[in-house]
């Protein structure tokens, strides 16, 4: 009778201690995101994309317009006490429908973070990327073809000038295959050295800047190579509202900079970047705005060329509707490597979009 007195007890106080505790410390609840409606043209040599990144592919010239709703995106923010979480989905990227009927598309995974103190874990924006850069744009990212851009799992530790991670580690590149002229993709499944970013940050009434340094351990099972890069990022504030915005890559910086322009290796050789994003933000009045920005890549291996220019203008209908109309010009001026026996395709796209977009 004793044995289950006690065992009733310590059931009870299993049961209720987590609740008691939970109602001293209040749990906080944020949603946002939000609405997205666009209207693209695209008319040129670049097939279609709903937006540009670094890739593409030529075709015969083509006129195509697309409306979509699929950057429309989520999240929530759950705070209590000293530890935050954050999650987010839009639906770029996949389908579950077709235009015939009823253009579905799923939900992705943008960020799923966890924040306490000084640590940072789960998926979420790179190290290297410094989103405060990110031009005002009617096209999904802007110019990404000069941009770092990348959301992966991480563990990062910050202080308020620095940042050390350790971040999820990838190969993504070609490798020679047996018979000559062949190649075949890099297999990942040995990448198990964590990619490693170090950042400096600064800010003040005049902007921020940051200056990161990235180190990775690529394609450990067969060329085993230690590739180095360099990253620098600013915004800086300028006349009344306007601001400049720029970011400048260079070295074996790979998937990380460029959307798909650039490679970590191409036929078992370290493939460098030279990537840079500049944009001006200028304010016609408190509410009208336009941004003129230019993004580039280019590679030493592959020898790819890509660009991005662009300019749009804003305004809000009310606080939390704005519409945009923008206007640029994508290029693939790629030049053809040594190891290739045919030509490089070149070509360019001009493209048109309005978007409408209700913030949450």
């Amino acid at each position: 009778m004793k044995s289950f007195t006690t065992f009733s007890l310590l059931t009870y106080l299993l049961i209720t201690l987590p609740c008691s505790a939970s109602t001293l410390t209040e749990t906080h609840y944020q949603m946002g995101g939000f609405i997205k409606a666009n209207a693209r043209y695209v008319d040129g040599t670049i097939a279609f994309q709903p937006n540009w990144n670094g890739d593409g592919t030529i075709q015969e010239e083509a006129k195509r317009t697309q409306f979509g709703a699929q950057e429309s995106r989520f999240n929530l923010k759950l705070t209590r006490g000293e530890v935050t979480g954050f999650a987010e989905i839009d639906f770029v990227g996949s389908s579950q429908g077709n235009p015939v009927i009823s253009n579905s598309y799923s939900p992705r995974l943008r960020h799923a973070m966890i924040q306490y103190r000084e640590f940072t874990a789960g998926q979420t924006w790179s190290t290297l990327v410094n989103t405060s850069t990110f031009a005002e744009t009617a096209d999904l990212g802007g110019p990404l073809v000069g941009q770092a851009m990348v959301r992966q799992a991480l563990l990062r530790y910050q202080t308020e000038h620095w940042q050390i991670a350790l971040e999820n580690p990838y190969t993504y590149g070609t490798k020679k295959g047996p018979n000559s002229g062949e190649k075949q993709w890099i297999d990942t499944s040995n990448d198990y050295i964590p990619d490693a970013i170090v950042r400096y940050n600064q800010k003040g009434d005049w902007g921020n800047v940051s200056i990161s340094s990235l180190f990775r351990y690529l394609d450990p099972a067969d060329s085993a190579q230690f590739g180095t890069g360099i990253s620098a990022a600013a915004k800086l504030h300028t006349f009344g509202k306007d601001d400049f915005r720029m970011q400048l890559h260079y070295g074996n910086l790979g998937r990380y900079v460029g959307t798909d322009a650039a490679k970590d290796i191409i036929d078992g050789e370290l493939e460098t970047s030279t990537s840079m994003m500049f944009a001006y933000r200028h304010f016609w009045n408190e509410h009208l705005r336009s941004s003129l920005f230019y993004g580039r890549t280019s590679t030493q291996v592959e020898q790819t060329v890509r660009n991005h220019l662009g300019i749009n203008i804003f305004t809000n209908l009310t606080r939390e509707l704005e519409v945009g109309f923008e206007f640029g010009r994508y290029q693939i001026e790629d030049n053809t490597p040594e190891f290739n026996s045919t030509e490089s395709p070149q070509g360019s796209s001009n493209y048109a979009q309005l978007s409408l977009q209700f913030h949450l």
